[in-house]
């Protein structure tokens, strides 16, 4: 039987979009041919556990079967390391390095995948350019960590795939998938592995740490859903992929590099030296608290946690591997922990506290900054500054632009289901969940957010800051605030309470009404303009400057109608299932079964770094109004919407019925 697709055009008849070759599959993405093959281990068979040196081939793999066959030559000027020493490859690309620089028996040994060249991927598209070894394995971890390998190989032989050098080329971004169920594993497959799936122009993606909600029972599933983009998938430690039953921090990731491979590594593509690095410590210990700032550090054995540093050898092994790189070449740092956030600037654990020693390793070279762990979305130029970051990590501003990409998961899978039956989990700052798709051309990059399940070019929200919001977000903030034993069960107002936020009542307009604008992926750079009806553009305000204040009180109302009135609380059902009452938030922590009632208040999008306001004129006559808005960003995209909204002597009432019934 054939099957036929149709387009259906208003006043025009069906059009048939099939053929005989390809019935009914005429909207499927092509399989993208990827090179699928393993690191070439020779000789390991009743040899020692460790040798001195750790030696081999990094080669071009013509047959594509991962092994070095005769004919297949070697690859010159490859780096190669041992997580502390780099060296490159020879002119028949031979390698050869200490075992371990530690002294100890189990080491990771990997390349830097050079331009022009791709290393293999496995069965799930993760790639394989490293070896783990571990003659004993892990100690006793929950989730087992990496199993033991024995004797070390005489060769450890890294195969390559010859390709095309690009001058240009995009990836996708995000930050937190952080799924805590299987059901929130499913969320991840439907809000960001469909939407890559459905893409033909990406090299990659990559993670920018939490790609699990701390059960790493559920990587291989998540593994598998990732893989249906077709493109290889990397990953960055992030603080809930810990093996949290370690001891030390040097098996914190154990699972995580069983998986995934090494916890910082580098690859190149074009003109661009991409760089993963391990920020998270865990446990980390009362050396992290010596200037007593960091007291959750002061008992890692009845209270471990973690704190956001990257290591000595990590610095001494990206010292040695920028040695190898271009000056030109543009530097993307990939971490968990930011540098340095908006939304955490006063905080010493979540931001990294040796940032300004990896500032000034970087030093002139162009370069930008990844990171996750906030939820939220936080684009810094070069130069900008807020008060915590000085007392906190000891730097007044980047030097280069930082990016805090957002969460996968918005905040923590939380909210009411949305059309797609997906949380609307709205991100800290006001942005809706989400990735950032980039765009590299030679060194230079730009960026822009996709809000999944939104079209491309869905860029921004807008509502209405008035006394009449302002008096039902202050009723709610203060029930939320008050204690549980002192506040009334039921919430004083619900979200049918709320007012028409597009109606403006000339009392709104005297005693003032902004315009708020959350452009998601703006910066300190961007520029919004507004236009009321026939009346000249007029040019928003941003609410943070980014001229060294510290995080002022701006509201979203676009953002705080969802975060302040959340019906999945009240949800119960008789299926006897716990885990079906209400919902969960990350930890697994319950939230309900409860009346209706605000998510938890730091959740709010009281501030952002990405709003800007337009005071609304007091004058406007009564009747329908137009505001066109227009925002330019950094690298010159131009996005644009609309918004109408009434003026009237008197609000309208909320609920009419004639008299006729």
């Amino acid at each position: 039987m054939k099957f036929c697709n149709y387009l259906v055009l208003i006043g025009l008849t069906l059009t048939p979009l099939c053929n005989a070759e390809n019935s009914g599959s005429w909207m499927q993405r092509p399989a993208a041919k990827l090179y699928r093959a393993t690191v070439d281990l020779r000789g390991a068979e009743n040899g020692p556990a460790t040798r001195p040196y750790i030696e081999g081939y990094v080669f071009v793999d013509k047959n594509e079967n991962g092994r070095k066959d005769k004919g297949e030559r070697g690859l010159t000027g490859v780096s190669v390391s041992n997580g502390y020493e780099v060296v490159s490859t020879d002119k028949k690309g031979r390698y050869q390095l200490p075992a371990a620089a530690s002294g100890l028996s189990d080491f990771t040994v990997f390349i830097t995948q050079p331009s022009g060249y791709r290393v293999p991927v496995n069965e799930h598209n993760v790639p394989q350019f490293f070896y783990h070894h571990r003659p004993q394995g892990s100690p006793p971890l929950r989730f087992g960590g990496l199993a033991p390998t024995g004797s070390q190989p005489m060769e450890i032989n890294f195969p390559l795939q010859k390709t095309r050098r690009l001058s240009a080329f995009k990836i996708a971004v995000s930050g937190d998938p952080q799924p805590y169920s299987n059901n929130e594993v499913g969320y991840v497959r439907d809000a960001l592995a469909n939407e890559l799936a459905q893409r033909d122009d990406l090299e990659f993606v990559l993670i920018e740490g939490d790609v699990m909600g701390d059960d790493l029972g559920l990587f291989p599933r998540f593994k598998r859903l990732m893989s249906a983009a077709g493109i290889p998938q990397y990953f960055v430690a992030g603080n809930h992929d810990l093996d949290l039953d370690a001891t030390d921090d040097s098996h914190s990731f154990d699972t995580f590099k069983r998986e995934w491979g090494p916890t910082y590594y580098s690859f190149d593509y074009g003109d661009v030296h991409f760089v993963v690095l391990d920020n998270v410590r865990y446990p980390c210990t009362p050396q992290d608290n010596a200037d007593g700032r960091r007291p959750e550090c002061a008992n890692p054995e009845s209270k471990p946690t973690y704190n956001g540093v990257i290591d000595a050898a990590q610095m001494q092994w990206l010292a040695n591997d920028l040695e190898r790189v271009d000056s030109d070449t543009l530097i993307v740092l990939n971490m968990h922990i930011p540098l340095v956030s908006f939304n955490v600037m006063e905080s010493p654990v979540h931001q990294t506290d040796n940032a300004k020693a990896l500032f000034d390793l970087i030093g002139n070279r162009p370069a930008v900054g990844l990171s996750g762990h906030t939820h939220t979305l936080e684009n810094f130029v070069a130069g900008e500054r807020y008060a915590g970051w000085k007392d906190a990590v000891g730097v007044a501003a980047p030097p280069f632009p930082l990016i805090v990409t957002g969460a996968t998961s918005g905040s923590w899978w939380s909210g009411d289901f949305d059309e797609y039956n997906l949380p609307m989990s709205i991100q800290r700052l006001g942005a809706p969940r989400g990735y950032l798709i980039f765009e590299f051309h030679g060194n230079q990059f730009k960026s822009k957010f996709k809000a999944a399940n939104k079209p491309a070019d869905e860029q921004m929200s807008v509502d209405f800051l008035s006394p009449s919001f302002m008096s039902w977000y202050n009723a709610l903030k203060s029930w939320a605030e008050a204690s549980p034993e002192s506040r009334t069960v039921v919430p004083p107002v619900n979200i049918n309470d709320l007012p028409d936020t597009r109606i403006l009542t000339h009392r709104d307009l005297e005693q003032g009404t902004a315009l708020t604008i959350n452009v998601w992926n703006g910066s300190k750079e961007s520029q919004v303009w507004v236009q009321i009806d026939d009346l000249e553009p007029v040019e928003a305000q941003r609410t943070q400057a980014g001229e060294g204040e510290g995080r002022l009180v701006t509201l979203d109302p676009a953002a705080l109608k969802k975060q302040m009135y959340v019906f999945r609380y009240a949800a119960k059902s008789m299926s006897g299932s716990e885990r079906s009452q209400s919902f969960e938030l990350y930890n697994g922590e319950r939230a309900g079964i409860a009346d209706p009632r605000p998510e938890p208040g730091w959740m709010w999008a009281q501030s952002s770094t990405h709003l800007w306001s337009l005071s609304i004129p007091k004058d406007l006559a009564d009747g329908a109004h137009l505001a066109y808005i227009t925002t330019r960003d950094t690298y010159g995209n131009v996005y644009t919407t609309t918004v109408t909204f009434e003026v009237a002597d008197v609000r309208p009432p909320a609920y009419f019925r004639s008299e006729l019934f």
